[in-house]
């Protein structure tokens, strides 16, 4: 039998931590399969799916610009994925190409180390990983969900598709939510490391900051957030958990969670 191919597409494809995850898995799991990289522009899309149909490819992770426009190529998509209006995770089921959106499990999973849910949430961004914020957020019934972003127009569509509120960014700093999710680039190695999009004066001890930024796993908000008394999750808690997620929905096997975690953070730490 030939070993099982996985992998993940995206353009530009940027270094990604999703190979070391699933293939760690792959091995300790004793599954005979492979996870790889595969740079698609949006030209080549359409032959990347007929390509998954044709060989075919066990799973596909999807990422950045491909999560929406994917959507079309496909035999169906599971409720989550049709509500965030995105796909990140390709499956098979009965002969039929899926499309899965774990991001909205990566969101809540780390939710439930808190001693109850939020009644307020603040979503930093207007981006997929905003939509994925804010389907979670729903689905673990928070009663009060707003959405702020640099550019209102694009907040205002997240919050008309689920029902959510709009906080004006020059407003932002005037709330003080119980919850607040971080969901731009801002904080993230390279051109916006040292950045934050909440000023650390605003942030007070009865917010949980949760950045969906994982490298550096400390951002400079959450770094911010600690000084301040706060909570905070990490987004390495995110990538973590829509990982296993995918890896679940492939196989049917759930790796070690702390044995991940730890995988992760020593990755990480030698990058």
């Amino acid at each position: 039998m030939s070993i099982s191919r996985y992998g993940i597409i995206g353009y530009p494809l940027a270094h990604s931590m999703s190979p070391t995850l699933h293939n760690w898995a792959f091995e300790r799991s004793g599954i005979d399969a492979a996870y790889e990289s595969w740079p698609t522009s949006p030209e080549e899309l359409r032959s990347f799916v007929d390509r998954v149909r044709a060989e075919p490819l066990s799973g596909v992770s999807v990422t950045i610009p491909h999560k929406r426009t994917i959507m079309g190529m496909l035999d169906k998509v599971t409720d989550r994925a049709a509500a965030v209006g995105a796909v990140n995770t390709l499956y098979w089921q009965d002969g039929e190409l899926c499309g899965e959106n774990t991001d909205v499990i990566g969101v809540i999973a780390p939710l439930g180390q808190l001693d109850h849910i939020p009644l307020s949430a603040v979503v930093i961004g207007a981006g997929g990983a905003a939509r994925a914020a804010v389907a979670g957020l729903k689905e673990w019934k928070v009663e009060r969900i707003v959405v702020t972003n640099r550019h209102r127009d694009r907040a205002e569509i997240i919050a008309r598709d689920f029902g959510a509120e709009v906080l004006d960014w020059e407003e932002r700093h005037k709330v003080h939510p119980e919850l607040l999710i971080n969901t731009t680039p801002l904080g993230m190695s390279g051109n916006y490391v040292g950045r934050s999009p909440w000023s650390a004066d605003a942030l007070t001890p009865t917010t949980t900051v949760y950045d969906t930024v994982y490298n550096p796993v400390r951002t400079k908000l959450l770094r911010d957030a600690e000084a301040h008394g706060c909570r905070t999750i990490s987004g390495l808690e995110m990538f973590l958990h829509q990982g296993l997620a995918q890896f679940e929905l492939w196989t049917g096997v759930r790796p070690d969670e702390e044995a991940a975690r730890t995988l992760l953070l020593e990755a990480l730490a030698e990058d």
